[in-house]
């Protein structure tokens, strides 16, 4: 839906659960409500209830899962649209910080064994554990320079 179309019907006012399902941040509007009775969407640090009537300027912040997006509402739209055309509707100010913190637990190492190899040797758990330190550990405690 282009956006000339979505602007015609720009509401006055527009509850919270329906306006986050229209920009996308939440796949159905019945999730949209839990995660707005459940405290997962707050304004200036408070949880607000799905019926909050949302305006235009507002900083909000919204949680799903382990990723946190703030966003400052732009437009208010009462329909559904394309992602291309709800970007739109609001401005992403999450800090770069949690962004990059949050795409940095993908790019970790996972450590996994393959099945049935038993136990590690202790050489093996201090490799491990040189992993997860982010040092070679077993190197630095024996060799001094």
């Amino acid at each position: 839906m282009p956006l000339r179309y979505a602007l015609r019907s720009m509401p006055e006012k527009l509850r919270i659960d329906k306006y986050l399902w229209a920009i996308r941040a939440f796949k159905t509007r019945s999730i949209s409500t839990e995660a707005c009775k459940a405290g997962r969407v707050k304004n200036d640090g408070k949880s607000i209830k799905p019926s909050y009537v949302v305006k235009i300027g507002e900083v909000l912040t919204v949680q799903k899962g382990i990723e946190r997006k703030v966003i400052r509402v732009t437009n208010l739209i009462e329909r559904r649209v394309d992602a291309k055309t709800a970007i739109n509707f609001f401005d992403d100010i999450t800090p770069v910080e949690e962004t990059s913190a949050y795409k940095a637990t993908f790019n970790s190492p996972l450590l996994s064994r393959d099945r049935g190899t038993g136990r590690p040797t202790k050489k093996d758990r201090r490799e491990i554990d040189g992993l997860l330190d982010g040092s070679n550990s077993a190197e630095e405690s024996w060799f001094d320079e």
